[in-house]
């Protein structure tokens, strides 16, 4: 079958359009989670119409599509299950058209997130949606992930900065679709747009998409403290959160993440507890005033070390240590398992702020009743964790555990009136997850209605089949 598919595609794109060496194909048949698949062929598509050709052909032949970005996704959502014909967007990198005056930027789905910002940098803007991996990221990535990041204190995810979106139905003809507007206000009828969003590849293909843009702060004051306890750093952060002021990032580690990330980045500033790490966008005329209370705020809490900065130049050595968390990580599972292959489990959910405190001592105790190692960061301004553990692949008794205690994380989540993912997406891993989420809320039927969607949109259930419901 996989002959066939190839040589159907090249006929329908070109030869330079399609790869179909098992080798090659197998590295866009894997993501950073350890979950693997196999898959028929790679596509590269350039443009729509090619989407179309793509999608019409795979109607027609019962092949199953799956897009993919960058790859980075952590839940199984980019993984080929069943084999079929993975979508890669990368060639698709335009950025169309930045309009300053309407505060959009219109461009193809493979452009990186990182290089969006180098060219609406030369523009005073910014997209401020910021993923970990915002230098390899895709917009198609970010907008089928509903992807956050660490300015999601202020700015929240995808779903609050996209307007329109040209999607392709997998149907006869490969329908190109237009949906949203290009203004801020926009009512037609139901709103498909956030629908498309999160949806994570399973109701359209996206091609295209426009987006809403902010100007680039003018500074930013920033604290990077630490703290003894984490009842400390929860008070600091609960006076920060209740002060009226809006934080542009609020971040927190663990004090043994913390420590093993400042290692792993080289940083000279010397952790000595859990850090939390605030930064507030304003004008230069308010910088010295917001810095020198966010530095009484951190000490007044026990802080018993705090650093400051009163410019984003100057911050940039503040953010090194968090942006190590995935490296601390990698560092406490080569720790604990030495010569050994193994896969970092960073999960994903979401409480209440202020249920931020009670989330992090629960997650730290259920991971010792399992005998497992524990660290935790995140993005505690929108409630966002990040706890992370790791087993070795030749070891099936602690992966084992480990299933479980994803299970329970996602559980006390939902306990304290959170979910189960705020911004890598259901997948694979977590479609139990998901249900036990309705349950709580006694909304499975919303299951069913999300069943139904899948349906309209994609009646035979070819595009990223068997992830989310």
């Amino acid at each position: 079958m996989a002959r066939r598919v190839s040589e159907d595609l090249i006929r329908l794109l070109s030869r330079d359009k399609v790869i179909d060496d098992p080798d090659i194909v197998r590295l866009y048949a894997r993501e950073p989670s350890g979950i693997s698949s196999e898959a028929l062929a790679v596509v590269f598509p350039e443009n729509v119409r090619d989407v179309s050709k793509i999608a019409s052909y795979a109607y027609k032949n019962n092949v199953p599509v799956y897009p993919q970005g960058s790859t980075t996704d952590l839940v199984g959502g980019a993984v080929p299950e069943p084999s079929g014909i993975i979508v890669s967007f990368e060639r698709m990198n335009k950025i169309v058209n930045v309009n300053i005056l309407d505060s959009t930027v219109d461009v193809e789905v493979g452009v990186r997130l990182g290089d969006l910002n180098v060219e609406l940098a030369k523009h005073g803007y910014m997209f401020p949606i910021d993923p970990a991996s915002v230098n390899i990221a895709t917009v198609g990535g970010a907008i089928n992930s509903g992807a956050g990041g660490l300015r999601g204190a202020k700015y929240g995810t995808m779903r609050d900065w996209v307007l329109r979106l040209t999607i392709v139905l997998p149907d006869e003809t490969g329908t190109i679709m237009n949906v949203g507007c290009r203004t801020t206000k926009c009512r037609q009828g139901y709103d498909l747009v956030r629908l498309i969003v999160g949806s994570e590849g399973t109701l359209a293909l996206v091609a295209e998409a426009t987006l809403k843009i902010a100007p680039l702060p003018e500074t930013m004051a920033t604290a990077l403290a630490f703290f003894p306890t984490l009842e400390n750093l929860f008070e600091a952060y609960r006076e920060i959160k209740s002060s009226g002021v809006q934080p542009l990032i609020m971040e927190f580690m663990d004090h043994e993440t913390a420590k093993l990330a400042g290692e792993a980045s080289k940083s000279p500033i010397n952790v000595e507890g859990h850090m939390l790490l605030v930064s507030v966008d304003c004008n230069f005329e308010a910088v010295e005033r917001i810095e020198s209370w966010l530095r009484g705020v951190m000490e007044k809490n026990g802080a018993v070390k705090v650093y400051t900065s009163k410019t984003i130049e100057g911050a940039e050595p503040l953010f090194t240590i968090r942006r190590s968390l995935f490296p601390a990580q990698v560092a406490i599972a080569s720790e604990l398992y030495p010569g050994r292959k193994k896969i970092v489990f960073m999960d994903d959910i979401a409480v209440p702020p202020s249920k931020i405190l009670e989330a992090v001592k629960v997650i730290k105790s259920v991971s010792e009743e399992k005998g497992l190692k524990v660290s935790i960061g995140g993005h505690i301004g929108d409630g966002n964790l990040h706890p992370s553990v790791a087993f070795p692949l030749d070891d099936d008794t602690i992966k084992k555990k480990v299933l479980e205690w994803e299970f329970e994380i996602s559980k006390i989540a939902v306990e304290l009136g959170g979910t189960v993912s705020a911004e890598h997406g259901i997948g694979l891993r977590k479609k139990e997850f998901l249900r036990m989420e309705m349950e709580k809320l006694g909304s499975v039927k919303a299951l069913e209605i999300m069943k139904g969607v899948k349906k309209i949109f994609d009646p035979k259930g070819i595009l990223n089949p068997g992830k989310v419901v």
